[in-house]
């Protein structure tokens, strides 16, 4: 058989999904102290986060997508479609909503707690319906899904994607699979078609679709960005031959993430000034965005065959790892803020600080997850958890 449907847990995925939330805590902690803007920010910051946080910021959310992309894959083989879109609407549309009526809120106020007397004299905004516009001195909207637009993006993808996992998944489409895992299955394949794709949908988007309209609305570029990870992820897993060609070309994979961050830090490092390149800063932009596409395909690619190699092995505390990632990881960016505005008030060193919010963000969602969300099925529903059994 040329489907991965003999073994009925990747264990790999598991791990790796678990690493990818793991990621997120630092990421989002980071933000309070690097020099990026965000919602709230510590007084003191400093340029040792950006060094590690550039480079995650081109694979973490790529890395999730693409592991979503083989999840969704498996989805659909035990449903038909209309069950398979029933359960994306609960699981997805379901905790989009309640996260942007309940968890997001608490984001956009601490970040302008001075401008309200509390916090019912902020949230009654909310229902204003006026789109959140970060980065303004004043309130210029409180409606928005934040970090949650990972939950709407996949929900998008899975929908659209649904002709192409019928076919994937019919015999009609073995030649095409065939024809796809020869040409992929090398690691110059895997590496580099993939990458110029998405170099070249970027190339012909992002003039029309800046950064700074960021937005499912108007912000394509993005969109078809994040929506090539979750596609390659559904074809990578769908050919046995393909996937496991990733894990044998593994070390080949990695020497060639490293080679890829070589021009990405030079190109950082001169933002930084920390070098002096003899461009222009718009050529240094372009060769910087360009290289950070290669880097970002690279580094999840690599990842997902070490993964395979290494980590797909059962755990018994895995099943209880992966049911609650999906609750921590929208809650996880609200609690960072609101740990964060308080812990970044006391006269600590940054170090201090940063341990302290992702310490108290572990405990916080653990804990709230342990006593509020896992034993009661309402709660279970507004999180996207299946319901407990027996129910």
């Amino acid at each position: 058989m040329t489907e991965l449907s003999t073994n009925p847990r990747r264990y790999d995925l598991d791990w790796l999904r678990f690493i990818a939330i793991v990621v997120l805590l630092f990421f989002h902690t980071g933000m309070l102290f690097n020099q990026w803007e965000w919602h709230v920010k510590n007084s003191e910051t400093s340029t040792t986060f950006s060094y590690w946080m550039v480079w995650s910021h081109f694979f973490r959310m790529p890395l999730l997508l693409f592991i979503s992309g083989a999840g969704t894959y498996m989805a659909l083989g035990k449903r038909t479609p209309g069950q398979f879109a029933g359960e994306r609407f609960r699981r997805l549309f379901i905790p989009l909503i309640f996260g942007m009526f309940v968890v997001v809120p608490p984001q956009i106020y601490y970040e302008y707690i001075t401008h309200y007397a509390n916090y019912w004299d902020f949230y009654k905004t909310v229902f204003e319906f006026r789109p959140y516009k970060g980065g303004s001195p004043v309130p210029t909207g409180s409606f928005s899904w934040h970090h949650l637009w990972f939950i709407l993006y996949l929900l998008v993808f899975s929908l659209i994607a649904i002709p192409f996992l019928k076919y994937i998944r019919s015999p009609k489409s073995e030649n095409f699979k065939l024809k796809a895992g020869k040409i992929l299955s090398s690691p110059a394949g895997i590496l580099f078609i993939p990458s110029f794709i998405i170099l070249i949908t970027q190339i012909v988007l992002r003039p029309y679709f800046p950064e700074e309209t960021h937005g499912l609305a108007n912000d394509w570029a993005y969109f078809t960005f994040y929506f090539l990870f979750f596609f390659f992820g559904i074809l990578c897993y769908s050919y046995r031959p393909l996937w496991e060609s990733i894990a044998q070309n593994r070390k080949h994979l990695l020497v060639a993430t490293f080679f890829s961050l070589i021009p990405f830090y030079i190109c950082f490092f001169d933002f930084r000034d920390l070098i002096t390149l003899p461009w222009s800063e718009e050529t240094v932009e372009i060769i910087f965005s360009i290289s950070g596409i290669f880097v970002g395909w690279f580094t999840v690619i690599t990842i997902v065959g070490y993964g395979q190699h290494y980590l797909n092995k059962p755990h018994k505390w895995l099943t209880t790892f992966n049911e609650g990632l999906y609750p921590f990881y929208i809650l996880h960016q609200t609690v960072i803020i609101v740990i964060g505005y308080y812990i970044c008030k006391l006269d600590w060193s940054i170090s201090a600080k940063y341990w302290t919010v992702c310490s108290l963000t572990l405990l916080s969602c653990v804990g709230f997850y342990l006593a509020f969300i896992r034993p009661f099925n309402v709660m279970r529903f507004l999180f996207g958890m299946k319901p407990k059994k027996g129910s």
